[in-house]
């Protein structure tokens, strides 16, 4: 048993035995496409299968091309970053929050330099803050071997 929709001739839709769906679909000149498995009974459709695959890739290329890619974009810091270099980095950051990329910003601690913690957490908090009206925080500054991270969201995303 079968459902038969949207057939060309309304008096052809409706539960019918497989069979007569077949000979129904072969007498119109048509395929009968499977639509839905998972139903019970199963639903099919009499239609040329060449237009229904053209109809399917159709609407997957629409669906593609409405997605939005969100990249993540990395930003390194040392903890004893100076002032013009961090302006520079919270410009670069600006720019890739506007076009709706995440930032994940980053201080590196290298040797001896992991006794400076509070000064990479004051960096990125820093940081976040001059960046309120383009992201949002997704993640607060958190330690991770020698690195300290803070992951930010753009407010507004962007089509590409």
């Amino acid at each position: 048993m079968v459902r038969v929709v949207r057939a060309e001739d309304e008096s052809m839709n409706g539960v019918m035995e497989t069979r007569r769906a077949l000979y129904l679909a072969e007498q119109a000149g048509v395929d009968l496409v499977e639509i839905n498995g998972r139903a019970e009974p199963p639903i099919v459709q009499m239609i040329e299968y060449t237009k229904f695959r053209y109809e399917q890739k159709k609407r997957e290329k629409e669906r593609k091309a409405n997605q939005v890619v969100v990249q993540m974009k990395e930003i390194r810091f040392g903890p004893n970053t100076d002032e013009h270099d961090f302006k520079f980095k919270l410009n670069h950051a600006k720019e890739f929050l506007e076009k709706g990329n995440k930032v994940k910003a980053y201080v590196h601690f290298r040797g001896r330099s992991i006794i400076y913690t509070d000064r990479g957490k004051k960096l990125l908090l820093e940081f976040a803050q001059e960046l309120e009206e383009f992201g949002k925080v997704e993640m607060m500054p958190k330690l991770e071997g020698k690195r300290m991270f803070l992951i930010l969201t753009p407010k507004h995303l962007k089509k590409k």
